[in-house]
């Protein structure tokens, strides 16, 4: 349930820079979410409506882009994209990358992000 404690954190952020620009409500909050952190996209939107009720953000569309999971293979010098099945047991351990090309261990170089991109802010 990592979810709910990573949307805590973005909720958090967010009323803090409304709160420091003075803002009445926060009409929209833009996500970024790599692949790779096996967060489940229908529980961060439950989660942000649950944590958002009584708040500034209470009425605020939530938009999340996601972005791919991309590697780098020291071995062999493929770069690009990580196809991999989304195994439930992800979400409670990553599970180890091997380079698509020659079977090496690979660096993770995107895809795990879980970015806050832009916030529209209602300031009178």
């Amino acid at each position: 349930m990592h979810e709910f404690s990573m949307t805590s954190q973005i909720v958090e952020n967010v009323l803090r820079e409304a709160r420091k620009h003075n803002a009445q409500a926060v009409a929209e909050v833009h996500l970024v979410i790599g692949k790779l952190t096996f967060l489940g996209l229908e529980q961060v939107r439950f989660s942000y409506k649950v944590l958002t009720e009584g708040t500034m953000m209470e009425n605020s569309k939530l938009f999340i882009d996601t972005k791919e999971g991309t590697v780098k293979c020291g071995s062999c010098g493929y770069q690009g994209n990580f196809d991999y099945e989304d195994d439930p047991i992800y979400h409670m351990t990553l599970p180890t990358l091997k380079c698509p090309q020659c079977g090496q261990m690979v660096d993770i170089i995107g895809g795990k992000e879980c970015l806050i991109k832009s916030v529209k802010l209602v300031v009178n």
